[in-house]
């Protein structure tokens, strides 16, 4: 009984928030202490490793947008009642399993099409048997489009977006035309910058990427591997719980849950395929899996799923002193 009170108090806690921030803000500032600069094989927009202030930038830039789009979680789930009620479980949720990985707090091309992502999120569920869809599918795709400029081979999961959009009873010939324009957009945009500039290869670079496929190969870093496991493991419990007890949601949010276990199963399958993009992706499938898992946690009952919720607990303590550990 204590095990589930605690549960309980924890998810629906009018305290779980501020103390998500506080531990968020805490596990920032340690990390940052005690490993300055942090080597990783991509490379973040600003950060240097010989040049403080840089590294100052990349930090304060991602704490901003990890901030934002936590914000913006609790808005997606108040508008369309993904959790049946109004919850800040996957926002806390977010802002720990993006606080452990010392190795994401510096602002990389992922985290802005993270960004983009949820806000082409917010637009697709709004469309959901929408009388007029194709506005809504403009704005979504002109943010799809934002999300492969920083991603470019986000561009493979675009598709699967229409499917989406077929399954919200939202894509007809009118609505699939506003959505490729929506997604043409901002290309449209990049050209002229490249042609009034004189700079092509800015226009050429993220075409290029997006054919840019290596051979599969197991070549994660500790930490990234260690986080992508455990980001797999919540997925798995959130899917299994979301599959077996959907009776009991409305059907509009059985459609919007099936649609993040599809994408969020797409970024998985590439991020294995791909290692080299596993630091890229990493902000992609925090989205997903925090909405998933906060619904998980929030409406699962039973001593199964109380003791996996103390587990994950401790396992996000220890992965992140398993990451401050890598990095020392």
């Amino acid at each position: 009984m204590s095990l589930k009170n605690f549960q309980l108090r924890v998810t629906s806690g009018h305290f779980t928030l501020p103390a998500a921030i506080l531990i968020s803000l805490c596990c920032w500032l340690l990390a940052a202490l005690l490993q300055p600069n942090v080597s990783t094989d991509a490379t973040p927009l600003f950060h240097s490793s010989t040049d403080a202030s840089l590294a100052l930038t990349d930090r304060l830039g991602s704490f901003l947008l990890y901030a934002v789009i936590g914000y913006f979680l609790i808005e997606i789930n108040n508008r369309f009642a993904i959790i049946r009620m109004r919850a800040s479980v996957q926002t806390s949720i977010y802002f720990l399993l993006a606080s452990v990985c010392p190795g994401m707090h510096l602002l990389y091309a992922g985290d802005v099409a993270s960004a983009a992502l949820l806000v082409a999120l917010f637009f697709l569920f709004d469309s959901y048997q929408h009388p007029y869809p194709a506005g809504r599918l403009f704005h979504s795709f002109v943010f799809l489009g934002v999300a492969s400029l920083f991603l470019p081979q986000f561009v493979w999961l675009v598709p699967f977006c229409w499917i989406g959009a077929y399954n919200f009873c939202s894509l007809a010939p009118r609505s699939f035309l506003a959505s490729l324009l929506g997604f043409a957009l901002p290309y449209w945009f990049l050209l002229c910058y490249a042609y009034w500039t004189g700079q092509m290869d800015i226009f050429y670079s993220p075409l290029s990427q997006m054919l840019d496929f290596r051979t599969p190969a197991f070549s994660f870093l500790p930490w990234e591997l260690a986080m992508l496991l455990y980001l797999l493991l919540l997925y798995v419990v959130s899917a299994a719980h979301c599959l077996a007890t959907g009776f009991s949601d409305k059907l509009r949010t059985r459609s919007y849950l099936h649609f993040l276990l599809l994408v969020n199963g797409l970024l998985f399958l590439l991020a294995f395929l791909q290692a080299w993009l596993c630091i890229q992706i990493l902000p992609l499938l925090l989205i997903g899996v925090s909405l998933l898992s906060g619904h998980l946690f929030a409406l699962s009952g039973g001593k199964a799923a109380n003791i996996f919720f103390v587990v994950s607990l401790l396992l996000l303590l220890l992965l992140f002193v398993f990451n401050l550990w890598i990095f020392l």
